[in-house]
């Protein structure tokens, strides 16, 4: 079955094109040109994957995704016109799976959708091979539900509210304490072989997980950087079967 692609953008020339491309892709698309015509088609059909702009005239698309995220793992890919590393930056902290700056190469923009929708698949795979072992991992003081993908602070109760790739770093990581993984190895292991993603992608969200679990993420005690290498998970682990 055809994926569903719902494209953002208030430049008609951009919809209208990406569209007809993907569709001879192979590709169901969908067009909206504001936040409320996109709401309005995410409540009444099903969507694989959204290509945001940023500037809507009636939405700020960061805000939009940070939305989003607050309760789906839809894919997004954030467009903007704007290649600063400061956006970039801003768009993956606020849990875009990908940001692309205009004017971009059409065969290289399907590569990068290609790609999040079959990082979205694996991970739906690996849930469902999850729900199979069904067991708990804590460190420190969290844990660590595989199957239900949460993260609960066992003293607070509080949820660590951790987007699907921050979950799924954190998953490699913690199943594999005190092993040094570079970031090819992070992706690959998060997320499949062959996802494209920038450099710096592994870095941001690594930062953003540890402002959400270390006791002090300028000083972090369970995910530690191995400079020139990548990183390692230096808290204890223990594992229960649920």
């Amino acid at each position: 079955m055809s994926e569903h692609i719902l494209i953002v953008d208030d430049d008609s020339q951009i919809t209208s094109f990406l569209k007809k491309y993907l569709e001879k892709q192979g590709f169901i698309a969908s067009c909206a040109g504001t936040g409320r015509e996109m709401r309005s088609i995410l409540d009444r059909e099903k969507v694989d994957l959204l290509v945001l702009d940023v500037g809507l005239p009636d939405a700020n698309g960061f805000e939009i995704t940070q939305e989003i995220r607050k309760n789906s793992n839809l894919p997004i890919i954030v467009l903007s016109a704007r290649n600063e590393s400061y956006d970039r930056i801003f768009g993956l902290e606020f849990g875009a799976d990908d940001y692309v700056t205009k004017p971009f190469e059409p065969r290289e923009f399907i590569a990068r959708i290609r790609s999040v929708l079959r990082r979205a698949k694996l991970e739906h795979l690996a849930a469902i091979k999850v729900n199979k072992k069904a067991h708990l991992l804590q460190f420190g003081q969290w844990i660590m539900n595989l199957n239900e993908r949460t993260v609960i602070n066992s003293d607070s109760k509080r949820d660590a509210n951790l987007t699907s790739m921050e979950f799924d770093l954190l998953r490699v990581l913690v199943e594999q304490p005190r092993m040094v993984l570079n970031r090819d190895q992070l992706l690959d292991r998060a997320r499949g072989f062959n996802a494209i993603v920038g450099d710096r992608t592994i870095d941001v969200h690594i930062m953003r997980l540890r402002k959400k679990i270390e006791p002090d993420h300028r000083h972090p005690t369970f995910i530690k950087t191995i400079h020139g290498i990548g990183y390692c998970f230096s808290g204890d682990v223990t594992q229960y079967k649920n």
